[in-house]
């Protein structure tokens, strides 16, 4: 889930950067793409990659 919510931002950054859309410094592109690549982090960590089988 939240590869594919990366995934989303990285399009938006894309998409801000490419058409040269003029933000605040908050919704930048560069600050767009740091969210998409921390959620991707957290995704290839194992943090929200849906259900866990846990044996007991």
């Amino acid at each position: 889930m939240l590869g594919i919510a990366a995934a989303v931002l990285f399009f938006i950054a894309f998409l801000i950067n490419a058409a040269e859309i003029t933000t605040n410094d908050v919704f930048a592109s560069t600050n767009v793409m740091l969210l998409g690549l921390m959620l991707l982090a957290l995704h290839v960590a194992g943090i929200g990659s849906g259900w866990s089988s846990r044996r007991r």
